[in-house]
């Protein structure tokens, strides 16, 4: 697509002030486009958008409130949306099953079902995760396989899949799926996850605690890739014809939670204590991983970032910022 594609056009982020969020909202700004940004927090005092928010339109508001999310999409009128508005961390999704269902899946609902019938609306990516494919006998994951999530987290993800299908395949609604892994990178500050927590426990000397036996597998993706791989297939699907389809973006390269570690504090040059395994873990699958075949041959993406070179930019923001 053209440099300028991007140039004035107005796309609303749902979720705009979460991880990949605030990443989405600034490269967006960054392409002169006019971001709306709306999320139920409101300016998070920590975040890479810090001056960008001058820029965007913020609003603070719930997915789960119907009337509000359709007042903002009539009023502002965006040619593109990203849903990334959910509940986005495994531990509270099972704490919390009915928050993650109301925000997760009628979430979802409420944004496609306030897009219906909106000619102005020309793309809406929808954000799903690795774990909407549930417990599978053959990995990697391929776009082909039936989402059948198992725990809540999954289930809703799972949902919001089917949810989206149906609302293109019954309105026609301009909407596409994307399936990540682990998206980690500069600007996580939600340290339940693993890769920042990680970080902040070699950076501060403290022993890492695994909830698993920390053999379990996941695949690892840099926040820019991940963003770019969004750009890239919102600019392409209306002219390849792709409305209706979800694609999986990945490294391809699995790697197990110990081997991770052993990564990070390499990179770090600190040597710590081994991390500590509880080997607790409940309600999660032990392996997944993702085949990036489909976005590399229909879109053209290719992740930029091998995961070392990410975790030596994510390792040095960290330790400037915490």
């Amino acid at each position: 697509m053209g440099h300028n594609f991007w140039n004035n056009k107005r796309v609303l982020i749902t979720g705009y002030e979460g991880f990949l969020g605030s990443w989405l909202a600034s490269i967006l700004v960054s392409k002169k486009a006019e971001v709306i940004g709306l999320d139920i927090v409101y300016k998070r005092p920590k975040s890479i958008l810090k001056e960008l928010r001058n820029r965007l339109i913020c609003i603070k508001g719930d997915i789960a409130d119907f009337k509000k999310t359709e007042k903002i999409i009539n009023d502002y009128k965006p040619e593109f949306i990203f849903h990334l508005a959910a509940e986005a961390i495994v531990v509270r999704a099972n704490k919390n099953p009915l928050r993650t269902f109301r925000s997760n899946v009628e979430g979802t609902w409420n944004i496609l079902e306030a897009c219906r019938g909106k000619s102005f609306v020309n793309g809406i990516i929808i954000a799903s995760s690795d774990k909407a494919y549930g417990p599978q006998k053959n990995l990697p994951y391929t776009e082909d396989m039936p989402v059948r999530g198992v725990y809540p987290y999954d289930v809703s993800k799972s949902c919001t899949d089917l949810i989206a299908t149906t609302y293109y395949n019954t309105y026609k609604l301009p909407v596409c799926i994307t399936r990540c892994g682990n998206i980690y990178g500069p600007g996580d500050l939600n340290f339940s996850r693993i890769v920042p927590d990680a970080i902040k426990s070699i950076l501060r000397k403290k022993r890492f605690v695994i909830r698993s036996d920390g053999k379990f597998t996941r695949d690892y993706i840099y926040v820019e890739d991940v963003v770019n791989g969004y750009l890239l297939l919102a600019e392409k699907m209306r002219n390849l014809k792709l409305y209706g389809e979800a694609f999986n973006f990945s490294n391809e390269k699995p790697i197990t939670v110990l081997k991770l570690f052993k990564k990070i504090e390499r990179i770090s040059f600190m040597k710590v204590y081994p991390p500590k395994i509880l080997n607790k873990a409940k309600y999660e699958i032990k392996h997944q991983y993702l085949s990036a075949k489909k976005a590399k041959s229909i879109l053209g993406w290719l992740p930029d970032y091998s995961l070392e070179k990410g975790l030596i930019k994510t390792i040095a923001w960290y330790d400037k910022n915490i």
